[in-house]
């Protein structure tokens, strides 16, 4: 449903990469439509789901109990809310993608969270909040991109950047087991892997496939590369750098 540029997330080019913000042509079906084909392909909301009239909704796209949908929200074909998650501000959801009970994806805040197909958000995990940095000022555009086929597990948060010029990006296939949290800004590449409550503070970049964070949990703000910032021994030892050194 979304494109995505700059797959190639290597370490010369990770730390300027954008997701585009780019959507597909799609048949979307507004909440307020008094034609819509009860096929099975139209959406099946809950009647305790709350659903604002502006909001996109794609083809078979299910709806459960107590579920929030916003209205600048955009869902894709395909896509499954599980009871008690909501969506905030302006997100968009590509196709398939799977909100398990709990789930909180977006916040009412100028900027965007926009997530690509295949991705599973599980239970109360919180997926584009506004960031802690205290540098944040409140009205400054902040963003948040995420690819496709991610698992994204239970109680995990993901913020959105601290600053208009800034985005935090998540790449493919990526896992991130329970509780895992990624701050604003951060860059992180294709096919990692980070296990139970790992941690990262603003602007770390993870390069692919780091398999060193499936054992390595906290990593401090403002280093430079994963893969660079191990010992040539890689005892899992993380030296912490600023931008400016």
């Amino acid at each position: 449903m979304f494109s995505v540029v700059n797959k190639s997330l290597s370490s010369s080019s990770i730390l300027g990469t954008r997701l585009t913000r780019t959507l597909t042509q799609m048949h979307y079906i507004t909440t307020t439509s008094t034609e819509l084909n009860l096929s099975s392909s139209s959406p099946s909301i809950h009647p305790t789901a709350i659903v604002h009239p502006g909001a996109l909704i794609g083809e078979d796209v299910s709806i459960g109990p107590f579920c929030t949908v916003g209205s600048n929200a955009k869902i894709g074909n395909g896509c499954h809310l599980f009871p008690s998650t909501h969506i905030f501000g302006h997100t968009q959801l590509g196709d398939r993608c799977i909100l398990m009970t709990g789930a909180i994806v977006g916040e009412d805040l100028p900027g965007s969270t926009v997530i690509g197909c295949n991705n599973l958000i599980g239970h109360h995990a919180v997926v584009g909040a506004r960031c802690q940095d205290l540098k944040y000022k409140a009205g400054d555009e902040c963003f948040l991109n995420i690819g496709d086929n991610n698992d994204i597990r239970e109680f995990t948060s993901i913020h959105r950047s601290s600053n208009s010029s800034d985005i935090t990006v998540i790449g493919d296939n990526n896992l991130l087991m329970g509780s895992c949290h990624i701050a604003h800004d951060c860059k992180v590449g294709h096919n990692n892997i980070f296990a139970n409550s790992t941690l990262f503070a603003g602007h770390v970049v993870v390069e692919e496939q780091s398999s060193e964070l499936a054992n390595f949990q906290v990593v401090h703000s403002m280093v430079q590369s994963i893969r660079d910032s191990f010992e040539q021994n890689r005892r899992g030892i993380c030296k912490s750098r600023f931008w400016g050194d």
